[in-house]
Formats: C-alpha cells, sequence, structure tokens
C-alpha cells in the first residue's frame, strides 16, 4: 500500500512538473508573437531568414515604422503587416480597423508580392479604392491605384492582390531622376512606402459622412475627374511601412 501511494505521489509530481514545463513554453512562444522586438524572435530571424533580419534592422533604425511587425517564416519567404487607422472616416466609423500582410516569395521566381488589406467595422457595403502612396497623409504626394475593396453588410471586407510592393516606385519621364530605397537601391523614381484607402464615390462619403460639403478627389478613374471620395484609412506613419 505504501508503495502504490509513493508510485502515485510520484506520478502526480511528474505531471505537475510536465505542465509546468508546458506553461512556460507556452508563454514562451506568446510573449514572441505578441512582440516582434522580443529577442528571442529577433535570435530566430537572424538564424532561419537573413531578409527577415535584415527588416528588423531597418526598423530598429528608425527606417521602417514601429507598428510594422516582421513574421518569422523560412527564407525566401518574407512577410510583414501593419496596421490601418480611420483618417476621413474617423468621426463616424472611430472604431474601424485593418491590417495589411504583404508576403514576398522568391524574387528569381516572381516579381510580384502577394498583399492582403483585410478591414473591419467600416461603412457597410461602400466601395473603396487603395493606393500605394509617397505620404501617408495630406498632401499625399506621387500615388499609385492598386485595387478595389468593398465592404459587406458588417463592415467587413478584404482585397487580395499581386504587386510589386517592397521597391515601388512612381517615376515623372519629364523629370527623370533616381531615389534610395533602403531595400533594393536605386529606384527610377519615388518610393512609394505608404498605403491609403479612399471613397471610391464622392456620393457614397457625402451620405456615410453626411455632410454635403465634402469635396471630390483624384483617388478613382474614370468622369467627372474628381468623383473620388476623401481618405478613409491611412497607416498614418512618417517612417515607411513596406
Amino acid at each position: 500500500m505504501h508503495i502504490l501511494q509513493y508510485a502515485r505521489r510520484t506520478v502526480l509530481s511528474a505531471s505537475c512538473l510536465l505542465l509546468l514545463v508546458i506553461c512556460i513554453q507556452v508563454r514562451i512562444a506568446t510573449s514572441a508573437i505578441a512582440d516582434p522586438s522580443n529577442r528571442q524572435l529577433q535570435v530566430g530571424h537572424a538564424q532561419s531568414n537573413p531578409e527577415a533580419a535584415r527588416l528588423l534592422r531597418l526598423k530598429q533604425s528608425g527606417h521602417l515604422a514601429q507598428t510594422v511587425n516582421i513574421l518569422n517564416s523560412l527564407p525566401p519567404t518574407t512577410i510583414l503587416q501593419f496596421p490601418l487607422v480611420p483618417s476621413g472616416i474617423k468621426q463616424k466609423f472611430p472604431n474601424a480597423t485593418g491590417l495589411v500582410t504583404i508576403v514576398r516569395g522568391d524574387r528569381d521566381n516572381s516579381t510580384s508580392d502577394i498583399v492582403t488589406v483585410d478591414v473591419q467595422k467600416m461603412p457597410p457595403n461602400i466601395t473603396f479604392t487603395i493606393f500605394f502612396i509617397e505620404i501617408a497623409n495630406k498632401p499625399f504626394g506621387h500615388v499609385e491605384y492598386v485595387a478595389d475593396l468593398t465592404t459587406r453588410g458588417d463592415g467587413s471586407g478584404e482585397s487580395i492582390f499581386n504587386i510589386i510592393s517592397f521597391v515601388s516606385f512612381a517615376m515623372d519621364a519629364r523629370n527623370p531622376g533616381t531615389s534610395q530605397d533602403d531595400r533594393e537601391g536605386l529606384t527610377s523614381g519615388i518610393n512609394l512606402e505608404h498605403l491609403g484607402m479612399w471613397f471610391s464615390s464622392l456620393q457614397d462619403a457625402q451620405q456615410v459622412l453626411n455632410d454635403e460639403t465634402l469635396k471630390g478627389t483624384i483617388f478613382d478613374g474614370g468622369n467627372p475627374p474628381l468623383h473620388a471620395g476623401p481618405q478613409a484609412m491611412t497607416d498614418g506613419q512618417s517612417a515607411p511601412v513596406f
């Protein structure tokens, strides 16, 4: 009987110890995921993915915004994320959120990246245009249209598209020039390192925001030229996000 009780206590102690080890490991893993600057995650980047480690160094030096999250991934894939925040819709939709995920594969086999824009708590059933832009907020600078996004009835929506993002640039053929890109050297124009979303329809914006005084913008094609509405979402950063 005493031997059986001792064996039971031994098994119970071993089980408690195993559970404690598992809990510690889960807490460490969760901490690494929650904090992209976590030292363990940085070591993982350096050991497994040199490009991800280089992006982390750019973030630490201020060449990438602090809102950028570099996810751990196996080379040659590089994955980064950054949030979008309300701009023109902030007063009416202060809880709107957006998350941009950029996946870059092997540059030797593909020239484009996979970009996913996911939004929540936005104006429902509205189409927005997505642009790569030089400056996150007004006056925006050089811009490039990249995709549309239409929200559902609950204000959620997503857009997935293939495009060159990490080294995107806009050039002016009338005034040729170059600029320095922190990822791949010289580019033939102005770097586009921010992302914004606009109402594709001025009428939609006026109705949603209950403001008939809103003026049209250029952020959609077609006629009349200024039929788009104001900016709705932005990454809001001064430092580049991609």
